[in-house]
């Protein structure tokens, strides 16, 4: 019988033909060396057809197993996250922002933009934004990991912009059982996972089955576990020589924060102690100031920044937890000669929690203001509040005060958000011949993932302002009680905010409300292919070969609030309205790949070609072209050149297009507060301030922007359309046959994203400086989501801070670009009775730039070198074994970076950046990582491995106000420090 199988087995054997690159055990590669002239066909990620020549024209990295186990990893993160290509998305360190996913950002272009794969199907994906949580894919099965550089959206469909990511699973022959376990020098955050594979061959080899289970789980580290990340960070001025050594934050300089000024006033720019200036002890506005109460109760004083401010930072997660089941199986069944049935199931169970500080709130109520829970110079205070009242409001002089009201409530606890996900792929399928020279496959999957979000500690805000809002009970002139009386009825017991503790366990349990929210999404997907050789050009190359077929593809998702959420009632975690909507898309796609000639003149010319015509069911997006076309040239067989183009797509996914109002709290800087730069103060920004609503006393201070984020809402839009992709790869593959098992590759990569799909002016803080700094127009649509949004008092933005949300929709708005160039080394040779390996990986990035605002060329954004996008980042991997046993060290390396203010500052549309003197860290340095590895193969049955992470306990780097959270940039740079494992592995 001929075997004609297109197996799992057959996607492994693609790092198998690596030769003797794999048998040196180097963990990664970049292609594969020629195949042998008697090797099967098989198909490579990246195409659809089978091939013998593994040296495509995309550039393919390929991670093969042995690195996940070298790196004990219990997760796909703890090994993809480090490869070059890819920036981290959300990972294990995102606790907020973050979701309890972990997502894959290829050459940091979005998880949106980066398809993935397993088995060279699509997979399950866990929200509205159709993104895969990589906790659902069972990392103990991986054979393979590949990564293509460049838009494929003509061979897979939409997504596949930065690139495609498919991890490869394995078939097993008998029982295989494993665990891992990892613990922190600093004896915490340990993680364990245990699993079970069961293989077989089935009727003398015309199936194989494989089933599977793991338990995964993680424990919690907090932030005030870490000096680093203890105390929360900002830029501010602080007294020269006061840097502590470990935190980095000196003393607040005695005449004030303010950086412009530092320098002059004899100060030293420097971390300060920052944090939140909503804290447990009650604060009120009166004129355009701020007060806080005595931790008693009854007095207040003017509040000091930073000397007031809430230290957030402790009872924020560091390291999410996490509880993970997986169960599973997947295999193929030849239903007669040369067709074959197989399938796939997987299901995945995962709890991951979220833990922030304590819930703050900022609402504006009226305060009665002969309360004893003021004295008398707070009555004073409030009675100026009543005195300003409007008179059309008919409230001036009635003895209340309307007032805003800032506090945190410790006594509700901590904000808790646990997810949990349950999420199920079916899918089933046949495949083989037709004739000879043509082949069928055909496959129908369905996959749907259920999220229940459980939120511990937010608060009502209406019950809360009913809470504020009291009155004496009748014939007493010291007890109160709720002045609405429907509150009354419904359990309002007045709550007392304005001082530190003081609030009745009974009003706390009165405010306080848990929220349950679900999501569901599904993904629908049926796909028809047939391939095979058409003729030959007789000049010595393979047959000329082709793919041809159709897909359909259904994406669905909705998310249903809890009823404060829903109704925006809740402070605490982000309000949201409702996201429910689907769509689908019909396609035919096909595929060429012709090889020209081999062995004649010069070695080998080749050519491919690739299309894709895709019809969606949304009006704004119709139908749309995508396609690919590549040379690959090898003038002898020791140097191969090769280059291809590919246009790819992103369609709007269910978040982008259907999103109900939600509630965010971006980082972002206003430019009428004092956070912004001292030369971007200028007269017409000042005046620009005012006529947008911000009181010209308190224009360039610290109340228009007393906190580091600004809440805003956000939605989707249904006339949102598709964004393009172009990309660019060109290299040459280097395997010198007078050097044996030396491979060396070189490519350079352009990809350019136009329309790309944001929020308004490309966000909350771009929106802000394009207004301000550049339009100045009220009536542009830019500038008018600012306009009756600010708090007449103080001109605060957003609504924990007096004033109301600015509302941001999706939109096609601006383009990005970026360019560089991967090179990869692999070598091995025998030294002494063994074999010494060694491989490299890194990735020059040239440029990054990002324009939010594509009709606004002047306002791009330079990327490339700014934190977290190094201009160079490599892989280093050496390893040595000899016999049963192996030792391996791992150099991970980032470059050194700046600050992206240094650059991406504007006045109007001419760039003025910051000078570095007015940064507290402008710039730092290099960041290296060592890792080490033992493993020993105790017999045929039973292995082991040990090593350490980061083995000489490098510390992240502390960014303050640059930071994205945990003073750092907790997903880019290892904060857990040194971090041993030891895992065990059985096979009967």
């Amino acid at each position: 019988m001929k075997n004609t199988r297109i197996s799992n087995l057959k996607y492994a054997a693609a790092p198998l033909a690596l030769g003797v690159a794999l048998i040196s055990t180097p963990s990664f590669a970049q292609d594969a060396a020629p195949a042998a002239e008697t090797a099967e066909a098989i198909i490579v990620t990246g195409s659809r057809i089978e091939r013998k020549d593994l040296t495509g024209t995309n550039p393919v990295a390929v991670v093969t197993a042995e690195e996940f186990k070298l790196a004990g990893a219990i997760n796909v993160e703890q090994v993809i996250n480090t490869l070059p290509q890819v920036l981290p998305g959300t990972t294990s360190f995102s606790n907020n922002p973050g979701s309890g996913a972990v997502t894959l950002n290829l050459r940091g272009i979005g998880s949106t933009r980066t398809l993935v794969l397993v088995n060279g199907r699509r997979w399950m994906f866990y929200d509205t934004n159709q993104i895969v949580d990589l906790n659902t894919i069972p990392q103990f099965l991986i054979s393979g990991v590949d990564v293509v550089t460049g838009g494929t959206s003509a061979v897979y469909g939409s997504d596949a912009v930065s690139g495609v990511v498919n991890f490869r699973l394995r078939d097993l022959q008998g029982i295989e059982a494993g665990t891992t376990y990892s613990l922190t020098d600093e004896g915490d955050g340990e993680r364990y996972s245990a699993n079970v594979a069961i293989g077989a061959s089935l009727d003398d080899g015309r199936g194989n089955v494989t089933m599977f289970a793991n338990y995964t789980r993680r424990k919690p580290i907090f932030q005030g576990a870490r000096a680093f990340s203890a105390t929360a960070a900002g830029d501010g001025c602080i007294v020269p020589g006061s840097t502590n050594s470990v935190t980095e934050i000196g003393t607040p300089f005695p005449s004030g924060i303010t950086v412009s000024t530092c320098g002059a006033r004899g100060g030293q720019v420097g971390f300060v102690p920052q944090g939140s200036a909503t804290g447990p002890i009650g604060t009120f506005g009166s004129g355009t100031s701020t007060y806080i109460f005595n931790p008693t109760g009854g007095g207040s004083r003017v509040f000091t920044d930073p000397g007031d401010l809430y230290n957030f930072a402790p009872a924020n997660y560091l390291q999410l937890p996490q509880e993970r089941y997986l169960l599973g199986a997947y295999g193929s069944y030849e239903v007669m000669d040369g067709i074959e049935f197989y399938s796939e199931l997987s299901f995945v169970n995962n709890r991951v929690a979220q833990e922030l500080a304590p819930t703050p709130t900022g609402v504006s109520a009226p305060l009665l203001i002969a309360s004893p829970f003021f004295d008398a110079g707070t009555r004073a205070l409030l009675t100026a509040n009543d005195a300003a009242e409007a008179l059309t409001a008919g409230t001036r002089g009635d003895g209340y005060a309307q007032t805003s009201v800032s506090y945190r409530f410790l006594s509700a606890g901590s904000r808790n958000s646990e997810q949990t996900r349950q999420a199920f792929r079916l899918l089933g399928g046949f495949r083989g011949d037709i004739t000879d020279n043509l082949k069928f496959d055909m496959f129908y999957s369905y996959a749907r993932t259920s999220n229940t979000q459980i939120q511990q500690g937010n608060v009502s805000s209406s019950r809360y302002v009913n809470a504020l809002s009291v009155e004496f009970v009748p014939g007493s002139t010291t007890a109160l009680r709720c002045r609405d009386a429907s509150a009354r009825a419904a359990g309002c017991v007045p709550i007392n905010v304005f001082g530190s503790g003081l609030a009745s366990e009974e009003a706390v349990k009165y405010v306080r409300v848990q929220s349950t929210n679900l999501e569901q999404s599904e993904l629908t997907n049926a796909v028809a292919s047939v391939s095979g050789s058409l003729f030959n050009l007789g000049m010595g190359a393979d047959d000329v070969a082709f793919a041809f077929g159709t897909e359909y593809r259904k994406m669905a998702s909705r998310y249903i609030p809890d009823e404060f959420l829903a109704s925006g009632d809740v402070l605490g975690f982000n309000a949201g309205r409702p996201t429910s909507g689907s769509y689908d898309v019909k396609e035919i796609f096909g595929e060429l790949n012709v090889p020209v000639l081999e062995d004649q003149f010069i070695h080998r010319v080749g050519l491919n070609a690739a299309a894709r015509y895709s019809d969606y069911s949304l009006s704004a997006v119709g139908g749309s072209w995508t396609y690919s076309g590549g040379i690959d040239i090898a003038p002898i067989e020791d140097v191969t050149f090769r280059a291809q183009y590919s246009r790819a797509v992103r369609a709007p996914n269910v978040q982008d297009l259907f999103a109900g109002n939600s509630t965010g709290f971006p980082g972002v800087t206003d430019p009428c507060s004092d956070r912004g730069t001292a030369a971007s103060r200028t007269d017409a920004l000042r005046a620009f301030c005012v006529a947008s609503g911000v009181p010209a006393a308190t224009v360039f201070t610290r109340a228009v922007q007393p906190n580091a984020q600004i809440q805003a809402d956000f939605g989707g839009s249904p006339t949102v359309e598709e964004e393009t992709s172009d990309t660019f790869t060109a290299g040459v593959v280097f395997r010198p046959s007078f050097v044996p098992r030396l491979n060396i590759t070189v490519d350079y990569f352009n990809i350019s994203v136009d329309n790309t799909i944001g929020v308004l002016a490309g966000g909350v803080n771009s929106a802000l400086s394009l207004c301000y700094n550049t339009i100045q127009d009220l009536n542009n649509p830019i500038c008018s989501v600012f306009v009756g949004m600010r708090n007449p008092a103080n001109g605060a933005l957003g609504q924990t801070s007096g004033g109301k949300n600015p509302q941001f929709r999706s939109a096609n708005v601006g383009n990005l670009e970026t360019s560089g160039i991967d090179v990869q080394v692999d070598y091995s040779l025998p030294v002494m009775n063994g074999n010494l390996s060694f491989f490299y990986l890194g990735t020059l990035l040239d440029t990054y730039r990002n324009t939010p605002i594509s009709s606004i060329p002047e306002r791009e954004n330079i990327v490339e070198g700014i934190h977290g996008q190094p201009k160079y980042r490599h892989n280093v991997r050496v390893t040595y074994n000899e016999g049963p046993a192996l030792f391996s060290v791992r150099w991970r390396y980032e470059d050194g970076t700046q600050d992206s203010r240094i650059q991406n500052v504007f006045n109007g549309t001419q760039r003025i950046g910051t000078d570095p003197a007015l940064l507290p860290k402008p710039y730092v340095g290099a960041t290296n990582y060592i890792d080490l590895s033992v493993g020993v193969d105790v017999n045929e049955n039973f292995s082991l491995n040990a090593g350490v992470n980061n083995a000489f306990n490098t510390k992240p780097r502390i960014l303050g106000s640059a930071a994205e959270q945990a003073n750092t940039l907790p997903s880019f740079y290892d904060v857990l420090g040194r971090d041993y494992f030891v895992s065990a592995r059985f096979k009967f």
